[in-house]
């Protein structure tokens, strides 16, 4: 079949992380003989039609080149506030939603997939397309963070979620957020996982690293919440070390949390690393520590586990707690207690199955999350809503 991505993020060269996941699934489609092609913003001025491994994407103008940065950076709900930045964000739904009819009209589009329900699922709402060529929405996350604060976007969202043919999310717990917030049946949402490079997963951690802490340097992630962790283990005589990995505001608090716990000797903090060093950077790991909580998915966990890592992560943590589990080579705590933190490692560290029994969590993970798997789900999902119209 021939399919229409839309998205406010896709690769613009190899190394970029923008959206990779969606060019991933997008080539993994491709692979299943289905055509595929991408309409996606243009870049302060670079706009244009070229091929990406293969497959055809338009990027498409929206406003002076000044102001075309609302895409890539990951700043777009920052950027789109006030007069300019909404009459900036409308353009973009706008430009798109033209470019989607007329991709529709010229290139025999049998299914448009929308990856987040705005601005793409907004545009190919407004594109109102025939009811011959239906159109599916995916929430990723960022997105559905957006209803706590804003009844417009509660509003437009009610909307663009019910005339789609069909709606998935990457976790369960989006899709009962997007139930409790705007009233959506979660029970009409398939939860289905964006796919994971899982060949660079091709090794078993051998422990003996300490303890590893992942992600971006924010209050959202309670990184300080290990620190204390930590702290709680070694006043009861269990040292471990700390790897500290990600930058981000908090980091310059976070090393003086450190110092003032006496943990700036065993701990790490080694910054920012790219997706592809990820497996590096947790190496041979004893234990992953991921207290985020509200997680859309919580890739970082799953990634620890298909090497074979055990995991604590928050019961509180969104849609990580559809990858870790609460026993075996997981726990899950609530991570605001310290206390149980400490208590779950040291559970974890001093059972000689948790490893073994991470190993095979994350070899059903790399089944599940395979581009190919996920490609053959959201294959079911575009013939499932074909079948409707």
């Amino acid at each position: 079949m021939n399919v229409l991505f839309v998205a406010h993020a896709y690769p613009r060269w190899d190394s970029d992380i923008a959206g990779v996941f969606v060019e991933r699934l997008a080539v993994a489609l491709t692979a299943r003989t289905h055509s595929v092609e991408v309409i996606a913003p243009a870049d302060q001025g670079k706009a244009g039609h070229e091929h990406r491994r293969g497959i055809p994407v338009f990027r498409v103008r929206y406003a002076p080149k000044s102001r075309e940065n609302l895409a890539y950076s990951g700043s777009m709900v920052q950027r789109g506030r006030g007069l300019v930045g909404t009459l900036t964000v409308a353009g973009l739904v706008g430009a798109h939603a033209h470019e989607i009819s007329r991709r529709r009209r010229t290139a025999g589009v049998d299914i448009v997939h929308a990856h987040w329900w705005v601005p793409a699922g907004l545009a190919t709402w407004m594109a109102r397309l025939a009811p011959s060529c239906p159109y599916i929405v995916t929430l990723h996350g960022t997105d559905v963070a957006l209803f706590k604060n804003s009844w417009m976007a509660r509003f437009l969202a009610k909307r663009v979620l019910r005339g789609a043919a069909a709606v998935t999310a990457v976790s369960s717990y989006l899709a009962r957020e997007v139930e409790r917030q705007i009233g959506f049946d979660s029970e009409q949402i398939v939860v289905q996982p964006m796919p994971v490079d899982v060949a660079r997963f091709n090794r078993t951690s051998q422990g003996g690293g300490g303890v590893v802490a992942v992600g971006r340097l924010t209050k959202q992630k309670n990184i300080d919440m290990v620190l204390e962790a930590v702290a709680q283990l070694g006043r009861t005589g269990r040292d471990v070390t700390l790897t500290v990995v990600g930058d981000g505001p908090e980091r310059a608090s976070l090393e003086r949390r450190a110092r003032e716990l006496e943990l700036i000797q065993q701990t790490r903090f080694l910054g920012a690393v790219t997706p592809e060093q990820v497996p590096e950077a947790l190496g041979n790991a004893d234990t992953l520590v991921f207290p985020a909580s509200n997680e859309g998915f919580g890739l970082v966990a799953a990634e620890a586990l298909m090497l074979g890592i055990p995991v604590v992560a928050s019961q509180g943590g969104g849609g990580v707690t559809d990858i870790v589990p609460a026993l075996g080579g997981g726990r899950l705590v609530s991570a605001s207690h310290p206390e149980a933190l400490a208590s779950a490692i040291r559970e974890l560290l001093d059972d000689p199955k948790s490893r073994e029994l991470a190993v095979e969590t994350g070899r059903r993970l790399k089944r599940r999350l395979a581009p190919d798997a996920v490609a053959q789900a959201f294959e079911s999902v575009y013939q499932e809503a074909l079948a409707r119209h």
